[in-house]
């Protein structure tokens, strides 16, 4: 990219993701929040797990996303009797009787992985040892993923017959762990008008790949005070009930904190939103900005914070501040 410093390259990323946000609200009506944060995620190089009720257009969203940033996309529907070869690939003989490798749809820069839970955990572990080498391995040969590569997962909440719980070790492969919620009343007139006429919105490529990878290159050089580094640090380390730094409802309610995983997801969850936000360097806002998608999913609730219905959002709201 002709920048001629990384201050300039911040500006033209901040003004860049004005333009993807536009474009993608041609589309997508509210998220926003949502939006931003799988953004987020592609520019700090990490994956993201949806959790929503069916219809909230979640692969709306990523087929939207992998369009305004140009990149293939693929889709996976897991269901029970997915197998690891059906979603990495597999080998077959051809017609000179010589073996082939045949890539499976996880070759592509964004893969929607849709109701991840609904496969069982030889299929699961398959996606996410792909996560997180960005490489597979099979018959003794690895395969490089595509660059940039991006795992979006979705989850339904509501129905759990017939499902494989992600384990706590595997949720935490995931960056973020967003919550989409039901559109205000204005959204869905709008959602309604526009999915029962014959609007077609006209979507332009406001990114490309090369640009993606040198802007996921510049967020690691966004440099971060140590008073911001030691605040992200200390807020992953008090969630974990044997920390000093616990809070009362962490100890009373936590049985298992965030790992050092998280405190790294923070800076970098951090970096990026301030870049977007057009500040050239994280503050503790920032920070605290991230940290529900990223703590949520990180820290196992005991029976008594199940037995009173307190939530991890609840028990985050009181420590993040």
């Amino acid at each position: 990219m002709n920048y001629k410093d990384d201050v300039e390259a911040v500006n033209a990323l901040r003004d860049k993701y004005k333009t993807l946000t536009a474009e993608i609200g041609k589309v997508i009506i509210g998220q926003n929040d949502v939006i931003e944060d799988v953004l987020i995620c592609v520019l700090s190089k990490g994956h993201c797990l949806l959790v929503g009720v069916p219809g909230l257009a979640k692969t709306l969203l990523v087929n939207t996303i992998s369009r305004v940033l140009g990149l293939q996309y693929s889709r996976i529907q897991f269901t029970p009797d997915l197998m690891p070869s059906d979603i990495i690939g597999t080998e077959i003989l051809d017609e000179s009787r010589q073996f082939r490798f045949v890539k499976g749809p996880l070759f592509a820069n964004i893969v929607l992985a849709d109701e991840i839970n609904r496969t069982p955990p030889k299929t699961q572990a398959a996606l996410l040892e792909a996560m997180q080498e960005r490489a597979v391995t099979t018959a003794g040969k690895r395969y490089e993923l595509g660059n940039p590569f991006f795992v979006l997962a979705t989850q339904n909440p509501i129905e759990q017959e017939g499902t494989y719980p992600l384990p706590e070790a595997q949720l935490d492969r995931f960056m973020f762990n967003v919550w989409l919620t039901y559109p205000k009343f204005e959204e869905e007139i709008t959602v309604v008008k526009n999915t029962t006429s014959d609007y077609n919105a006209d979507i332009k490529v406001i990114l490309s790949a090369e640009e993606i990878l040198y802007f996921q290159d510049l967020i690691r050089r966004v440099p971060v005070t140590d008073n911001v580094l030691q605040y992200a640090v200390r807020l992953a380390a008090s969630t974990r009930p044997e920390s000093e730094n616990a809070s009362p409802s962490v100890k009373q309610y936590i049985s298992w904190g965030a790992g050092p995983r998280a405190s790294q997801y923070l800076v970098l969850g951090a970096k990026a939103h301030a870049v977007i936000h057009g500040k050239y360097s994280p503050d503790i806002e920032d920070v605290r900005a991230v940290a529900p998608a990223i703590l949520r999913h990180r820290i196992v609730r005991n029976y008594k914070a199940e037995a009173e219905n307190v939530s991890a959002d609840a028990i985050i709201k009181e420590f993040v501040k």
